[in-house]
């Protein structure tokens, strides 16, 4: 493919993305505020922008096997958790940002988890093991198969775990 139409169709996804992302979180901002017709809205667009989205993944061939996906997914964690939020510390840090450098430290430990958790999902899949995944709603801490009393990440009680079955 020319590497021009790949420069835009990884924009086009970038931009579909993190416009899913920032709608949903308008979705929720709006119901908070007491207005469920706009939350609708922002929901029902966010979902729109996730079909751009996987239909500009589609187009980059970047959907392979399973297998593949995985890897590339611990890949993708273990690189963002060893080089890229390492930098974004030391930033926050030099520039005093407490709650910055808290926010990277934080992401930084769970991506850590999330590259494990990749690593041993293949044996998940060859034992056939199914699990009950616990994600922190604070800061994405994922706890594989036990409800925990707290975040080891960021301390936050077990009744802010969101259970994925």
């Amino acid at each position: 493919m020319d590497e021009r139409l790949l420069d835009v169709l990884h924009q086009a996804y970038t931009g579909e993305s993190k416009a899913t992302l920032r709608l949903k979180v308008y979705a929720e901002k709006a119901e908070q505020e007491g207005y469920p017709q706009l939350a609708k809205l922002f929901r029902v667009i966010s979902f729109s922008e996730e079909l751009h989205g996987k239909r500009a993944l589609r187009l980059l061939k970047e959907i392979r096997s399973t297998e593949e996906n995985l890897a590339a997914s611990f890949e993708s964690e273990t690189k963002v958790a060893g080089v890229a939020y390492d930098d974004f510390i030391k930033l926050a840090e030099e520039t005093g940002n407490k709650p910055a450098s808290l926010y990277f430290s934080q992401s930084r430990d769970v991506e850590e988890i999330h590259a494990k958790l990749y690593k041993e999902a293949m044996d998940h899949v060859l034992e056939e093991r199914q699990t009950t995944y616990y994600v922190c709603d604070v800061c994405g801490y994922v706890s594989d198969g036990v409800l925990p009393e707290e975040c080891p990440i960021c301390a936050a009680k077990k009744e802010r775990f969101v259970p994925f079955d």
